[in-house]
């Protein structure tokens, strides 16, 4: 497995390729009219809002999570990586930028769903669950506590929001009227066997994968494609097996691999003598967060991949 360098990347700088865009995480440079680079810095997004302070290893240890997953579902539905070298379509002075972060994809049309299951209630999950009994329009039994395991998988998307906005919960009912009843039925059971599968593997690993989100395109042909990061912790709620039920009973977040160690920070995170209201610019994240941080996503690649 490769190391991730000691030196984090909070933001590529690539002139060699036109860039694209710059989201969250993930920086996208143009390659010719079919293809995109996507760099993966240590950038990192909490209700989001991007931080002032990178994650070191972070970007690297996100893309071998998420070529292990793709490599592991790619029998369910294609993805969109080409298989090619990335470092090979860019300068050679601009290769340690791109190295060991990033992947060279097709470029696709997005659907603007975010493709969104739950094995687990927890997070936003939760918090509608406590108001309504239900997320996203799925009826849930009553009795459920916070990070209760949930009788069956439920797909509760969400709308894709523009970076610094937040994304918006939605009924399946509203993505059959964003994308037609065909494609938002496709994406649900495509959804939920992708999680469905990946939970049982991570489970075998001694990982509860609580929830994910999945991105979708669709090629020229109108073929439907799995793309953008898949399963890694920025995407998806992953807890260790050991210590669930103790942090179930006491109706608490389990200890987490993924970015809600950072989230539960902010939580408590003051500005100016006053609760963070979750707006840019976030407080600056201490040095021990990050170290933490950066620990977590390096045990979480470890453990699934040992």
């Amino acid at each position: 497995m490769t190391q991730p360098a000691s030196l984090a990347l909070h933001t590529s700088a690539l002139t060699s390729l036109p860039l694209l865009a710059r989201g969250k995480v993930r920086d996208n440079y143009a390659v010719g009219e079919d293809r995109i680079l996507m760099v993966a810095s240590d950038r990192l997004s909490a209700f989001d809002v991007i931080m002032g302070e990178p994650i070191p290893g972070k970007g690297e240890l996100l893309t071998q999570m998420a070529l292990f997953w793709f490599d592991k579902l790619g029998h369910i539905v294609p993805h969109h990586l080409t298989g090619e070298r990335p470092e090979s379509v860019v300068s050679p002075e601009e290769a340690a930028q791109v190295r060991g972060r990033s992947m060279l994809v097709q470029r696709l049309k997005p659907i603007p769903v975010e493709a969104v299951v739950r094995g687990y209630l927890a997070g936003s999950g939760w918090k509608e669950y406590q108001a309504t009994r239900s997320v996203c329009g799925v009826p849930l039994p009553e009795g459920l506590s916070n990070a209760a395991k949930l009788a069956h998988s439920i797909y509760t998307p969400a709308a894709k929001a523009a970076v610094g906005e937040h994304d918006e919960n939605i009924t399946f009912e509203r993505t059959v009227e964003m994308i037609g009843p065909q494609l938002a039925a496709q994406i649900r059971d495509i959804s939920i066997r992708l999680y469905e599968e990946a939970a049982a593997i991570a489970l075998q690993k001694g990982m509860i994968i609580a929830d994910t989100k999945f991105e979708f395109g669709l090629t020229e042909a109108g073929e439907l494609v799995l793309m953008d990061e898949v399963l890694t912790p920025d995407s998806s709620r992953y807890w260790p097996v050991e210590g669930y039920a103790e942090a179930l009973a006491r109706g608490e977040n389990p200890p987490s691999y993924d970015k809600q160690f950072v989230r539960d920070w902010l939580e408590q995170a003051q500005v100016s003598g006053k609760p963070w209201d979750k707006t840019a610019p976030a407080p600056r994240l201490p040095q021990e967060v990050i170290a933490k941080t950066a620990a977590k996503y390096r045990e979480a690649l470890q453990r699934l991949t040992a």
